[in-house]
């Protein structure tokens, strides 16, 4: 979205605003977005996707989360807006990690959300209660040892940006790993899923 004009638009009970715009009047929650940035904005069908899942998620306040692959940091912004204790927002390219903490600064949410920039391996052995990541389905195919390692015993895992004709090779990948499928959303392109770690 870099560079380029939006206007606020809802996505359940978000709504998405540019950084030099006010919120629009109600009750929606306010995700400020800064215009030159990184994708993730929230129009792209797995991002919808993941935050109106992230609404329904029982028991997210006072959750320690991950979101790999983090973009701007909507979700993670997303999750620290609806009660989440503390978001690491992981991305490996420079100029994602540089706009999530820009978008950070504009909503409010330093001291909950920390962006990095690198790898999964960067953050040693810690664990998380939930883990999203929208990324590409073959990068979920790589870390997905590493991804559910790093979740508790009972926790989630939000995954995204999975291709329908790989839903069912990333399906059995987590399965093998002690996964649960709670929860799968199929869209036009992209299939998104809610697994619990057993």
């Amino acid at each position: 979205m870099s560079g380029r004009i939006f206007r606020p638009f809802t996505i359940g009970g978000f709504v998405i605003v540019p950084e030099d715009e006010p919120p629009p009047p109600g009750s929606a929650i306010p995700l400020v977005m800064g215009k030159k940035g990184a994708f993730g904005s929230g129009e792209h069908e797995t991002t919808a996707s993941c935050l109106e899942e992230l609404e329904r998620l029982p028991g997210l306040a006072g959750m320690r989360c991950l979101d790999l692959g983090s973009g701007t940091g909507i979700l993670a912004i997303a999750a620290a807006r609806l009660g989440a204790a503390g978001v690491v927002a992981i991305d490996i390219v420079p100029a994602a990690a540089a706009s999530c903490a820009a978008n950070v600064r504009l909503n409010g949410v330093a001291g909950r959300v920390f962006p990095v920039c690198g790898e999964l391996a960067c953050l040693g052995r810690a664990e998380f209660d939930l883990v999203m990541a929208n990324i590409y389905a073959d990068i979920h195919l790589a870390l997905a040892g590493e991804m559910v390692a790093m979740t508790r015993p009972g926790g989630y895992l939000l995954l995204s940006g999975i291709p329908t004709q790989d839903n069912f090779e990333v399906q059995l990948r987590f399965r093998r790993e002690g996964c649960v499928l709670l929860d799968s959303r199929f869209m036009e392109e992209f299939v998104t899923f809610l697994f619990r770690k057993g």
